[in-house]
């Protein structure tokens, strides 16, 4: 195998499919990124698998043999990103000079400023991605998928032992995604449009897919923003996989039954207060400081009388803080307390100049929505303050 390839894609592609390569590897091979080298198309595809998550992405090169090796991710990353720009040629040839003796393979990346040689194991050592047959794509595009994982995947829980709850359920309805999150002490819905709508033979989903490989799948669409070409997306019995050009990523799917989450979302409100976004946020912010002393909570103060939304933080032993912002509000004054992480997140996922909060009572599940745009809801549950 021999090719030549910019310094830059080989960096840049490296970073995107390394984040599948597991930090404490089963098998040694895992730590490897498998690179094919394609003579015919000039085209090289890296691929890493963790069992779980698999990304495979591939560029243009000059492809003078073809051929496949299984390279050390990390090891290959850390010098790739830090030659200098330029050409850089890999070969699998035997060392010649001596600095890699030894049994086994020996790959010798070669920029215009020297040499280096790499251990490497063989292609045949490295499991096959999940190959998805007999089911037919659904066609989504890249836009409507950014926008509804921008929107939902903040929402998602850590906690492993929530299983079902660590990912986004996607559901694909003829003209609709709807993706939602939910860590159990707030939810975030978003639907987006689907410019590809289903055809008679296809099938409408619903599926759960890690958080994780939606991160890779969001970090991937961006990094290819200008392509309009639609996204495939196969499922089958545990498995997802998304496509598009010579991208792909393959994860395992979340069992389980995802909750009800629509009957979650009250649909009738005592009150209502629309606010200027970037205000709230970067006023929330600042009493952030405080809040992060002592238990996080941030209370919010909504004046009918004067049109106005008081923000304030007691840290015993530390200080206060308050702030005030105008505000429209519809309904009787009301005193409500969050948790400061929760309502921050939430807000800057809401794509829009103004919100709304739509609220019952103290302790009522509060819904935030932006005003125009995006179609998408976000409920945070209060906390009880204590006296």
């Amino acid at each position: 195998m021999k090719l030549v390839c910019a310094q830059s894609d080989l960096s840049s592609y490296l970073s995107l499919v390394s984040r599948a390569v597991p930090s404490r590897p089963t098998h040694p091979v895992l730590a490897n990124v498998l690179l094919q080298a394609d003579a015919e198309t000039n085209q090289v595809s890296l691929t890493a698998f963790d069992l779980s998550l698999g990304i495979r992405t591939s560029f243009n090169a000059d492809v003078w043999q073809g051929g496949a090796i299984a390279l050390p991710a990390k090891l290959l990353v850390d010098i790739t990103s830090r030659l200098p720009e330029g050409e850089i040629t890999l070969d699998d040839e035997s060392a010649t000079d001596g600095t890699a003796t030894g049994e086994g393979l020996v790959v010798t990346l070669t920029p215009k400023t020297g040499q280096y040689q790499l251990r490497a194991m063989g292609a045949e050592e490295f499991p096959e991605l999940p190959v998805i047959e007999d089911t037919t794509a659904v066609y989504l595009t890249a836009t409507a998928l950014i926008e509804g994982l921008r929107g939902s995947l903040f929402a998602t829980s850590g906690d492993e032992t929530k299983q079902v709850l660590t990912g986004v359920h996607l559901t694909v309805k003829q003209d609709t995604l709807e993706f939602a999150a939910t860590d159990g002490h707030r939810l975030a819905v978003v639907e987006t449009a689907n410019e590809r709508p289903l055809e008679d033979n296809e099938q409408q989903l619903e599926v759960t897919v890690p958080a994780r490989a939606l991160r890779e799948l969001e970090r991937m669409l961006a990094h290819n923003a200008a392509s309009e070409e639609p996204i495939a997306l196969y499922l089958d019995q545990g498995q997802v996989v998304f496509a598009w050009q010579n991208q792909r990523i393959t994860s395992r799917t979340l069992e389980g039954q995802y909750p009800a989450y629509r009957q979650l979302i009250p649909r009738q409100f005592e009150r209502q207060v629309t606010v200027e976004r970037r205000q709230f946020v970067s006023t929330l912010e600042r009493i952030a400081v405080l809040a992060d002393q002592k238990n996080n909570i941030v209370k919010l103060t909504i004046d009918s009388a004067n049109q106005e939304l008081t923000l304030s933080c007691e840290a015993q032993e530390m200080g206060s803080g308050r702030e005030s912002m105008a505000a429209e509000i519809a309904g009787e004054d009301i005193e409500i307390a969050f948790n400061v992480k929760y309502l921050m997140e939430g807000l800057k996922a809401l794509p829009s100049s103004e919100i709304q909060m739509h609220i019952n009572q103290n302790l009522t599940p509060v819904i935030f929505t932006p005003l125009g745009g995006l179609k998408m809801t976000y409920l945070a549950m209060p906390v009880q303050l204590r006296s």
